[in-house]
């Protein structure tokens, strides 16, 4: 039975995303290791999908019990976060404040023009540039916004980044490793490993409570692309905590299945380094799958070095979850204007 019957849930997914095998890249990594993709980017037609739309489907049903008008979030400049708070918001007929911090030390000219924010800007919400630097936690700047709703007579619904530390942030992705089990019986075989970015930490948290209810969450591998990985193991264990007992998982979730490697951050985040922009266009030109920068880049670094160092015993098969954020390639024209 799944842990999410007694949670309410409004559809802002197509429904179950696609598992892709990735033949070519396959290939280009040896051989040894099956390499498959769940395309989590492909989810939804709210402008352009990705992983911050499952968890925003538990989120929804709580805004309107609360009679909101406004959804007020955070996140940095080129933020996959917001611009799918932007979309929820335009879908359900609601207002939308959300504030732009600082967080990359990357200067493109049109950074804070392009991709993810004008899209933002183009579904109507008031997004507000802020100039303080990277950090997961609660922001300040964030709730002096709720507080400027709340003062122009509107009601506001918080959203934190990420919707990570929301009480319902990370539901959706305990529903995703259900979705894997069942999409699993259908292929014949089961993954021996699941590769995901994590920064914010619901989005692997809710994996981690999700798969340890199939007694294999440590098969679950997070790639950091924060660089505080202290931070954000700190956050994704509070939130497994609070996940587990949300959904009734029965028991605790250990130490060790929770799966942090911090190798690929590097140099900051938001930055990509040689080897991020390498694992892209290798990505782009053997499966014509587009990442991003900050942070399915990473992600796809760490998969390949993993590859190659001979992390995964031959024969693997392997699921790298690619959780949307093309829009922010836009911001980097800098890296990857001529490919």
């Amino acid at each position: 039975m799944s842990l999410l019957t007694r949670f309410d849930r409004y559809p802002l997914t197509f429904g179950p995303t696609p598992i892709e095998h990735l033949r070519r890249l396959t290939a280009a990594l040896g051989g040894k290791v099956e390499i498959f993709a769940k395309r989590e980017d492909c989810n939804s037609g709210l402008a352009m999908g990705g992983n911050k739309l499952r968890k925003l489907e538990y989120i929804v049903p709580d805004a309107i019990a609360s009679g909101a008008d406004t959804l007020v979030s955070i996140g940095g400049v080129q933020s996959n976060h917001t611009r799918m708070v932007a979309a929820t918001a335009a879908k359900l007929g609601m207002k939308c404040v959300v504030i732009q911090e600082s967080w990359v030390p990357h200067h493109d000219a049109v950074y804070d023009r392009v991709g993810n924010i004008m899209m933002t800007r183009l579904m109507g919400a008031d997004s507000r540039l802020v100039e303080d630097g990277f950090d997961i936690g609660i922001r300040r700047s964030w709730e002096d916004a709720i507080r400027s709703v709340e003062e122009a007579g509107g009601k506001p619904y918080p959203i934190p980044a990420g919707a990570s530390v929301h009480k319902y942030g990370a539901l959706g992705y305990v529903g995703f490793a259900e979705e894997v089990a069942a999409q699993e019986a259908d292929l014949g075989f089961r993954f021996d490993y699941i590769v995901v970015c994590v920064v914010t930490g619901s989005t692997q948290a809710g994996m981690i409570v999700g798969f340890a209810a199939q007694d294999r969450a440590e098969s679950v591998i997070g790639i950091d692309a924060s660089g505080t990985p202290e931070q954000t193991r700190s956050q994704v264990r509070g939130i497994v905590d609070n996940a587990a007992e949300l959904v009734e998982l029965g028991r605790a979730v250990r130490e060790d299945e929770i799966v942090i490697n911090p190798d690929y951050a590097y140099p900051a985040y938001g930055v990509p380094s040689q080897e991020t922009s390498a694992a892209i266009r290798l990505g782009a030109r053997t499966e014509g799958m587009i990442t991003d920068p900050v942070y399915e880049g990473k992600s796809l670094q760490g998969l390949i070095d993993l590859v190659g160092k001979g992390f995964f015993p031959a024969d693997s098969r392997v699921l790298y979850v690619h959780l949307g954020g093309a829009p922010a390639l836009n911001g980097y024209a800098g890296y990857y204007g001529q490919g």
